[in-house]
């Protein structure tokens, strides 16, 4: 007998099929696909692709480690989720981090998920499959946040709906990727936090956001100190219009490549274009001694 099917989001399992080779569970459908459910049981770990649309670029290699520490003693606790793509041939759809832990375990099947779905319901429930279930830094959060907004075509609100969370909430994390890459990785790194981010992301000169990124690194700064500074340095740059004014557009984007190089603020001060000086300022001797290993000196 059918157990009767829910339409929320993990729910709990339904009622146990037994089969002469196979013991499967029938859980509960989630929205991209609502009229299959997917079934559960043990599959070769050879017999899975991996995932073309993995939204999740970075994996610690210290933590895949202790995960795979932990599964050979405890096993798999939380099934991965796969398509079937053919007799005994599976594709992942989310799971990643524990299907390569598994395989460092020495684990030869999996408990998985399985289910029917084409390219675009993949990749859907791929990107919120991970979103919900699994620890991802905001960077990858906003990289899935605008791989579901162009590839999926959905609207912020739809969006929302998707992933339990409220318009705001969405249009904060997809600002992340407009700093640059330095900033994004020291957020992946988790060097700073989201908090530290959304002040940042108030200053709109490159230069000076790298400035205040490498303070934070190396002040320890708290988000409310951070905020306090860059308060400062919006007013003073709107009190002091002419100063901002001076450099050309030529200047400026030197400027500012110089900057995202170095990690540091870099100034330039020119005369008629001709004649200038350049200040690569730096806040510690470790800071120097990376610089000048930038420089080759």
């Amino acid at each position: 007998m059918a157990a009767k099917k829910n339409t929320g989001l993990g729910k709990g399992l339904g009622a146990l099929l037994s089969e002469p080779s196979l013991i499967v569970h029938q859980m509960n459908a989630e929205p991209m696909i609502r009229d299959r459910s997917p079934l559960i049981g043990e599959i070769s770990i050879s017999q899975i692709e991996v995932n073309p649309f993995q939204p999740r670029s970075y994996f610690n290699e210290e933590a895949l480690n202790d995960l795979a520490q932990s599964i050979q003693v405890q096993g798999i606790i939380q099934p991965i989720t796969v398509r079937k793509l053919s007799e005994n041939k599976y594709q992942l759809i989310s799971g990643e981090r524990r299907l390569q832990a598994s395989k460092k375990a020495g684990l030869e099947q999996i408990p998985a998920y399985i289910r029917l779905a084409d390219d675009q319901q993949m990749l859907e429930m791929a990107l919120i499959e991970n979103i919900q279930r699994e620890n991802l830094n905001a960077i990858e959060i906003a990289l899935s946040y605008q791989r579901l907004l162009s590839e999926c075509d959905l609207k912020q609100e739809q969006l929302g709906d998707r992933v339990g969370k409220n318009r705001s909430t969405v249009t904060n994390y997809l600002r992340l990727l407009k700093l640059p890459p330095d900033i994004q990785i020291g957020l992946r790194d988790n060097l700073l936090s989201m908090g530290h981010a959304r002040s940042l992301i108030v200053i709109d000169d490159i230069a000076l956001q790298l400035e205040v990124f490498q303070k934070i690194l190396s002040e320890g700064l708290s988000v409310r100190k951070t905020e306090s500074m860059v308060r400062g340095l919006v007013h003073k740059k709107s009190n002091n219009p002419v100063e901002a004014a001076v450099m050309t557009p030529a200047i400026e984007k030197v400027q500012r490549q110089l900057s995202s190089h170095f990690g540091t603020m870099i100034k330039i001060k020119s005369k008629n274009n001709a004649k200038g000086e350049i200040s690569i300022p730096f806040t510690s001797v470790n800071e120097l001694n990376r610089i000048l290993d930038l420089l080759e000196i």
